[in-house]
């Protein structure tokens, strides 16, 4: 897949929101979506709280210190009063990022809109990025198999198109016996409400139901992303990533037993997926009941599957097709009972040709009774498009059935010439609807020949002894091929509706994604191509810059082609852009809907252009914003410096032969140790201009802290004096760039060395957590203030990227009291010991 961005009028960027789902509450949601506010925060991001949960737990609680927090809006509901989230505060102060908790939470009456979930829908239209939490049971799909599972029903619920929308959902995981671990302790509920959770919501069995949903609907997304990875790589060989399976319907009366045993098969195996599929071939073979399989698809949707219906030149070509590109394990047909010699007439080979060319993807075959009735496919005549092989089996039912209907007749002898001849009627007409109006032709001059043969007089002779049996027979053949052409324009009427209805759910199902905002270009380029039964779809644009080529947009399929002479099909999208297609050329029929489709393709290339632009707006802004609090660091850091060397050359100026030469001196020295600041800054401007574009080389390896602080120390020269450095034993390197982490911490212990008070050194420890290590950097200040809890200027803001870019993250910590604190995350080299995690838990 190519996707070119496209250069138009800037519009308004529409948020991204990103979901920590949990199983169960207690998980620590609330703790990872307040550390990813403190992560953005501390790059730089305007990030406020707009409403948190702590339900008081402390770890919690400390996690928002520092965010800023929009007040709360305070309702009255029934005599008491209830805060919620100032939706428009929040919208006034218009951040970057929002901390949005529990987003199924219904609102109190009076607020501006009923569900938490639409405060968020309105934040992200404001372009207000969101990071919110959710518990698995508030997901509308699930909700009444949680209520199966615990015994509870959730009243507040969310659709999963909501969450589904979300650019991210990150799964926080936590094994049922931690987070029973945790009620224990206090850290979910209060002590008053423990042993009940435990008891009840809080078993075993209830965390380990709820989990298995959480993973296999994230698990899903994963899903998704896959299905797109093989598109775009034409990979056709299924991956047995997952089992999914495929039933093939027919459209006929019956099959909702089919349905419930393919789910109950889905159902034995854990994981899986039922995903069902009517081909609709595009040679216009009818007979798919309308009513019967819109009551199979509402049953496959009600059990939990998936629906779709595609067009094929061949329903087995077309049923493989989809199964493979679905990434499909298994495939289920329904098979009748019925003969091998009504098998044959009918010209039922799906399932014989669907097990020979499966391959790796086992087919099941469930038979059935209630399937043997279903109306017999009727097919189109040879002028409208029938293949031959329906022509053959025509010729081969005449063969079989007037032979076989004069030798009754002969035996019997009981119905007379009229009775004789509307039978031999009724058998041109069932030739017809097999074969068309060519076999059926033939099928009335030869029951005509056998009528005069066998039962007119003189028997046994073509001859004839009365006039009137000669008008009798003429009589016949024009009758049998009247009924015969009523017959085959009924068939065609009934093959265009089919038609019209295949067309209608495809173009609906194109609009519905358009209206709902799915610009996902190649999804909706492999839509159009199943439904034409296509190799390849490409969507084309004109390079107007270099003449008259062509370059792909997007494109869904192998061998997409990549300009309009390569392709088979091909229509106007726009100016300068074309929808072309390859693998058979299109009728005046499918042309037409063709040119529907790229109506809709159009909708979501326009879409997806807008979506790109505001992306590249925000991206755009987000830098700018970047670089102008960079320059407004600097600005802070340069102003003093400036001002004292400007001061030391005035001094030096106004008492120019009244100081002495240690007055000069050291006037000389304080100006330029200030210009060596300047000089400093600059340095550091330059720096991160660098890092921001790319031109920053980082050295990843394993790295000895010791030695790095080692550096350090001499670095600092008389400075390293003040610095006390204390590590444990056997401490595992960390996997960083070794300079630029020198760098980093040279600098903070600079920062650290000019704020605190006279006398207090700056600590440096290091403590192995989770796998990463913690570098912290400590000292006490002589003035108290919370405006010093993250120290702003360039220094700080120049550690902050290097560290980042050198895989770690930089916070600052402050107790409250004069001490401020450094804490530098960085990846361990080997994972930790057992006596480490013990000793941290």
């Amino acid at each position: 897949m190519v996707v070119r961005c496209w250069r138009r009028r800037s519009v308004v960027s529409r948020g991204r929101l990103r979901v920590y789902l949990g199983a169960a509450p207690g998980v620590g949601k609330s703790y990872a979506m307040l550390a990813e506010g403190q992560r953005r925060r501390g790059r730089g991001t305007d990030v406020v709280i707009g409403l948190v949960e702590p339900h008081g737990r402390r770890l919690t609680a400390q996690m928002a210190e520092g965010l800023e927090l929009v007040p709360r809006r305070t309702l009255a509901y029934r005599g008491r009063e209830f805060t919620e989230m100032d939706l428009g505060a929040v919208l006034a102060r218009r951040p970057q990022v929002a901390l949005v908790d529990e987003l199924a939470h219904t609102n109190v009456p009076g607020s501006r809109n009923e569900k938490r979930w639409q405060d968020v829908e309105e934040l992200l239209d404001a372009g207000i990025d969101v990071v919110s939490t959710l518990n698995i049971q508030h997901l509308a799909s699930l909700n009444d198999v949680v209520e199966q599972i615990t015994g509870v029903r959730q009243a507040e619920v969310i659709p999963d198109e909501v969450v589904r929308r979300a650019e991210q959902v990150e799964l926080v995981d936590m094994t049922p016996e931690a987070l029973r671990r945790r009620m224990v302790h206090g850290n979910v509920y209060p002590p008053d409400r423990i042993d009940v959770a435990l008891t009840h919501y809080f078993r075993p069995g209830n965390l380990t139901a709820l989990r298995e949903l959480a993973l296999l609907w994230v698990a899903d997304r994963v899903e998704e992303g896959l299905r797109r990875y093989r598109v775009e790589h034409g990979i056709e060989t299924p991956w047995e990533t997952t089992e999914r399976i495929v039933l093939g319907l027919a459209g006929v009366q019956g099959e909702e037993s089919l349905v419930r045993r393919t789910a109950r098969i889905a159902e034995r195996t854990p994981g899986s997926e039922l995903v069902a599929v009517h081909v609709a071939c595009n040679d216009g073979r009818a007979g798919a009941d309308t009513a019967a399989l819109a009551g199979s698809r509402a049953l496959v949707e009600s059990l939990g599957g998936r629906f779709h219906q595609v067009v094929g030149e061949d329903v087995a070509e077309g049923l493989l097709q989809f199964a493979r590109a679905e990434n499909a394990t298994q495939i289920v047909l329904g098979g009748s009972r019925r003969g091998r010699l009504r098998g044959l007439l009918v010209g039922d080979q799906v399932v014989t040709k669907v097990v020979r060319q499966a391959g790796r993807i086992d087919v099941h075959i469930l038979t059935h009774d209630r399937m043997a009735r279903g109306p017999v496919v009727t097919l189109p005549p040879l002028t409208s498009g029938l293949s031959p092989a329906r022509v053959v089996r025509g010729v081969a039912l005449a063969a079989v059935l007037l032979p076989v209907l004069t030798l009754l007749l002969v035996s019997v002898r009981g119905f007379g010439l009229a009775g004789e001849l509307l039978l031999y009627v009724l058998a041109v007409v069932a030739t017809a609807l097999v074969g068309g109006v060519y076999p059926a032709l033939l099928a009335a001059f030869v029951a005509a020949g056998l009528a005069d043969y066998f039962f007119v007089q003189p028997l046994y002779s073509l001859a004839f002894a009365h006039v009137g049996d000669v008008v009798v027979l003429l009589v016949f053949v024009i009758v049998a091929l009247l009924v015969s052409g009523v017959v085959e324009r009924l068939v065609h009427r009934v093959r265009e509706a089919e038609r019209a209805s295949v067309e209608v759910a495809t173009l609906a199902d194109l609009a519905t994604g358009a209206l709902r905002g799915q610009d996902d270009l190649p999804a909706l380029l492999e839509r159009v191509r199943e439904t034409f039964g296509l190799a390849a779809v490409s969507l084309l644009e004109q390079d107007r810059a270099r003449g008259r080529g062509w370059f792909v947009v997007a494109s869904a399929g192998r061998g997409a082609p990549e300009r309009p002479e390569a392709a088979d099909a091909e229509v106007a999208v726009s100016e300068g852009v074309v929808l072309a297609g390859r693998g058979r050329p299109l009728d005046a029929g499918d042309r037409r809907v063709f040119r529907a489709c790229a109506t809709q393709v159009a909708a979501g290339l326009e879409s997806h252009m807008r979506r790109q632009q505001a992306t590249e707006a925000g991206e755009r802004t987000a830098a700018d914003r970047r670089r102008a609090e960079v320059l407004q660091a600097a600005a802070r850091d340069l102003k003093p410096e400036v001002a004292m060397a400007r001061r030391m050359v005035e001094q030096l100026r106004d008492g120019e032969g009244r100081r002495t030469a240690e007055e000069r001196g050291a006037l000389c020295d304080g100006a330029e140790h200030a210009l060596d600041r300047v000089s400093g800054v600059i340095g550091d401007l330059l720096d991160l201009s660098r890092l921001h574009t790319g031109g920053l080389d980082v050295l990843l390896r394993p790295v000895d802290v010791d030695e790095v602080l080692a550096t350090v120390i001499d670095d600092l020269g008389p400075g390293g004096h003040e610095v006390v450095v204390r590590l444990p034993d056997g401490l595992p390197d960390v996997v960083t760039d070794a300079s630029l982490l020198t760098r980093v911490i040279a600098n903070l212990v600079a920062h650290l060395l000019r704020c605190r008070s006279t006398g207090n050194p700056v600590l440096i420890d290091a403590l192995p957590v989770d796998g990463r290590m913690e570098i912290r950097l400590t000292s006490r200040r002589a003035v108290t203030s919370e405006a010093e809890t993250a120290p702003t200027g360039l220094v700080p803001r120049l550690c902050t990227d290097l560290t980042e870019a050198i895989g770690g993250n930089l916070r600052w910590e402050g107790n409250g009291t004069c001490e401020l604190t450094a804490v530098l995350d960085l990846p361990a080299a080997r994972p930790l010991s057992g006596a480490d995690r013990s000793e941290r838990d």
